[in-house]
């Protein structure tokens, strides 16, 4: 090979590799989290507490941020986080306790603090505008300003605390981004994940308990940032 032909393949080689080296390292995401429950939970016990007495969440939405590191050509490391919401549960059961109505009113409140990291596997080339991607990762989920409502505490017979245990679990996600710029993107995902939580009451010393399989799943829609 002649040395033309040598500078000819190191032109051709040399704006690929400086691309490739030229990608930035970080984005910061922020858009919306659309949560949803399949929730179930073992039936209520404790003392007074008839059969068939559950619990159900309701659906909400909160914004989405989120923290993502490239690691290589093909791979991505994100921590995401949402605004913690505020997550509203209701009686799911008999029509009334007693004399006092019980199924679908809103017994309780709490929020959640839940960051997830994920491992992404991003399809294509880097210099793709569409990239696809899927993500496996772990979750924690704490619960704070944990509240019985009045009608909670008129089905409890009366003012009552509530606790929900912390949980840890797997977590699994899919989604697509879309280059607009070099530094802005258009991210979209769904992810599943598992969190469950030991339900506890407290009315003036009766104690009350359930377990509670939140399985919320999320569709995210957000921009990002790369720098």
């Amino acid at each position: 090979m002649n040395k033309s032909s040598i500078w000819a393949l190191a032109l051709l080689a040399g704006p690929a590799t400086a691309h490739a080296d030229d990608m930035p390292a970080n984005q910061l995401r922020a858009g919306i989290y659309a949560v949803s429950y399949a929730s179930h939970a073992d039936d209520v016990t404790g003392p007074f507490t008839p059969p068939g007495v559950n619990l159900a969440v309701q659906s909400v939405r909160t914004p989405y941020l989120a923290y993502a590191r490239r690691l290589a050509p093909h791979w991505e490391l994100e921590l995401a986080a949402g605004v913690p919401p505020t997550t509203r549960t209701v009686g799911r059961g008999p029509a009334k306790l007693g004399s006092v109505p019980f199924d679908g009113q809103l017994v309780a409140t709490a929020k959640w603090c839940s960051p997830t990291l994920l491992l992404h596997y991003r399809f294509g080339a880097e210099d793709d505008a569409l990239r696809p991607a899927i993500g496996l990762g772990v979750n924690a989920t704490w619960f704070y300003e944990r509240s019985s409502t009045p009608a909670g505490d008129a089905v409890n017979g009366g003012p009552t605390r509530i606790s929900l245990s912390r949980s840890v679990g797997p977590a699994a996600t899919a989604g697509l981004s879309y280059r607009l710029t070099p530094e802005l993107s258009v991210i979209a995902s769904y992810s599943r994940v598992r969190v469950n939580s030991h339900y506890q009451s407290d009315t003036a010393g009766i104690a009350r308990a359930t377990t509670i399989r939140f399985n919320p799943s999320a569709w995210v829609l957000a921009l990002g940032y790369a720098f």
